[in-house]
Order: structure tokens, then C-alpha cells, then sequence
């Protein structure tokens, strides 16, 4: 009887799909999963290669299934897609999982630890509530404009006039409208309050993390950029080099060829955004401050935004940035200038 070596397991909420293939790709087995029979199912299976896709509670299941003494590696939901044949189904889906995760040229996600999680749920929930926070003030704004109030942008401006327009008494708003008024202020507070609590939490946690410690020692690097970075990249060991975790963070050109003729364009801003955007604001704080400065990255940040601009600049230090980080958290080192 042929041995099962490789499963692909198409994840679910409740519902789950395994196709059990031998070391020649030939299915052996297949089998539809309830939750709670995911663990006890693979725990009587020998030890082998499952392949998951990188979604929803993927880093979950990846890190049970390890304990059972599978290798577990995730796969990009976009790089399964090519190997579905026929309908779209769960067992073909799986199957595609398991064809997939045995080509030697395949790219896979770092499967997270719950110490990564726990960071990756900080500045998703900080991100939410500044999200919020930007579109209160927005509306408030348009409401005050409709009153002939216009206020200049920021969040700070709002948070300001909020309770000067409160006080004035002849400014023409009404009781309703100042009852509304205050109840969206009092809003706007607790937006901040939440804000701080997470940004403390996050600064927190940075301060009592040697890896967030040392990518610190990074120019551009902040306790929020660094902690965002280290959820995002572990110990950089699934990445070969550091312009892989450029180009997973969309840092890099996108490239155009045909006939034997390479056009790079602008970046692809693939992966994730909002790490992308706080490499891009700490790089932005470097370049800024590197005009009158005469160190080695001075000297070529400035020589790179006297040829190509202030925005390229900003841009290809953020991508040297990601470089950096990758090299100081793989070689458990720390930023050497020199």
C-alpha cells in the first residue's frame, strides 16, 4: 500500500477538506472534516508534509499540526489558484493545496507564533480606531461647513475648536445640533484614549523585546515600526535575502518583460499596507533630517534625491530599510553604520 506523504487541507470555519496523496502525487485518501476532528484526524496519520493556505486561521492550525509532528507550510492563496483543475470545489481546492506545496520553486508564508499574533492584533486594532478617529472628524467637519463653520484639516484642529464652538453662543447652532456636538466630542475622546492604550501597549511590548530592541538601532525604526516589522518578518529565516521582505512588502519596481526587454516600473505595492506605510513615514523622518548630515547614508540618501526626487528617495531608503531589518533580525545583530 502506497504511503501518504503530502496532504493539502483546504481550511473552513467549521467544514474542512483533506486530500491524502502519496510521494508520486497519486490521491490516497480523501476525507471531509468537522473542527473538532481536524486534530484527532492527523493525529493518526504518520508524520508528513501539509500544505495550507495562508488565510484565516492558518498560523492556528499550522502551529497544532506541528505539534503532532507534521511540517506544516503555508502557501499565498494567489499561487494555488494556477493548480485548481476542473470545477471549483473544496476536494479540488485541496487537491491544488497538495500539488502545490511539493514544487520546489514555491514561495510560503512564515507560519507566526502567538507572541506575533498578539503584536499583529495591536496595530490591527490601533489602525482601526486612528481609522475611525480620522472619519468622525471628517464628517464633523462637513456637518460644521453646512452651518458655514469651516475648519481647517487635522485631527487636532477638531479636537481644538470642538469645545470653543460649544461655548459660543453666537455662532447661530442650535440645541439639537450642540447636543450632537458634544456627544461626537465626548466620541472623539475615547477614539484618543483608545489610541494611546494601544500605542502604550505597543511601546510596551517593544521595550521588553530584544528583536524590537535591536531593529531600533535601525535609522527610521521606531518602537512601532520595529514591533509592526518583527510580527511581520520573525526571525527572517522563510526569506532568503533581505530584498525578499522588500519585495513581500511591495517595495520593490514591478517588472514588464517581453522579447528579452526588462522595463521596471513603479513599485508593486504588494503584501502588507500598513507596514509599507510606516517604513515610508520613518524613511521620510531619515531623509528629512539627512540634509546637513555627512554620514555613509547620508551622503547617499542625499545623492539619490538630488538625482531622482524627495519621494524616490523616501521610497528606496524605506526599501534599504527593509533590507536592514531583515539582516539584523536573521544575523541576531544590530545596525552597524560604519
Amino acid at each position: 500500500m502506497n504511503k501518504i506523504t503530502t496532504i493539502g487541507l483546504d481550511l473552513a470555519k467549521n467544514v474542512f477538506h483533506a486530500v491524502c496523496c502519496d510521494e508520486n502525487g497519486k490521491i490516497i485518501r480523501k476525507k471531509m472534516l468537522k473542527r473538532s476532528q481536524v486534530l484527532s484526524y492527523f493525529a493518526n496519520l504518520p508524520a508528513g508534509l501539509v500544505g495550507m493556505e495562508a488565510c484565516a486561521s492558518a498560523h492556528y492550525w499550522a502551529r497544532e499540526l506541528n505539534t503532532l509532528g507534521h511540517q506544516v507550510k503555508l502557501i499565498p492563496p494567489q499561487y494555488v489558484k494556477p493548480y485548481v483543475r476542473g470545477n471549483k470545489n473544496d476536494y479540488n481546492d485541496a487537491l491544488a493545496i497538495a500539488e502545490a506545496v511539493v514544487n520546489p520553486e514555491m514561495r510560503f508564508a512564515a507560519v507566526k507564533t502567538t507572541e506575533q499574533q498578539d503584536i499583529q492584533a495591536l496595530y490591527r486594532l490601533r489602525e482601526r480606531r486612528i481609522a475611525d478617529r480620522t472619519a468622525l472628524c471628517n464628517q464633523l467637519r462637513g456637518l460644521l461647513a453646512e452651518y458655514g463653520l469651516v475648519l481647517p484639516k487635522g485631527v487636532h484642529v477638531v479636537r481644538k475648536r470642538l469645545p470653543e464652538l460649544l461655548e459660543d453662543a453666537e455662532n447661530g447652532l442650535s440645541d439639537l445640533f450642540r447636543r450632537l456636538l458634544a456627544q461626537s466630542y465626548q466620541q472623539l475622546r475615547e477614539l484618543d484614549e483608545h489610541i494611546d492604550f494601544y500605542t502604550r501597549e505597543m511601546m510596551r511590548e517593544s521595550r521588553q523585546n530584544d528583536a524590537c530592541q535591536r531593529l531600533q538601532t535601525i535609522p527610521g525604526y521606531g518602537p512601532i515600526v520595529a514591533s509592526a516589522f518583527h510580527s511581520k518578518v520573525g526571525t527572517g529565516e522563510t526569506y532568503r535575502c533581505g530584498r525578499d521582505v522588500s519585495a513581500s512588502l511591495g517595495l520593490v519596481p514591478r517588472q514588464h518583460g517581453s522579447g528579452g526587454k526588462e522595463v521596471l516600473l513603479s513599485i508593486s505595492k504588494r503584501g502588507d499596507r500598513y507596514l509599507r506605510s510606516l517604513l515610508v513615514h520613518g524613511a521620510r523622518a531619515v531623509v528629512i533630517r539627512a540634509v546637513n548630515k555627512k554620514d555613509r547614508l547620508s551622503r547617499w540618501i542625499n545623492k539619490v534625491r538630488a538625482q531622482r526626487g524627495y519621494n524616490k528617495a523616501t521610497v528606496a531608503l524605506a526599501n534599504k530599510m527593509a533590507r536592514i531589518g531583515w539582516a539584523v533580525l536573521a544575523h541576531k545583530s544590530v545596525y552597524q553604520p560604519a
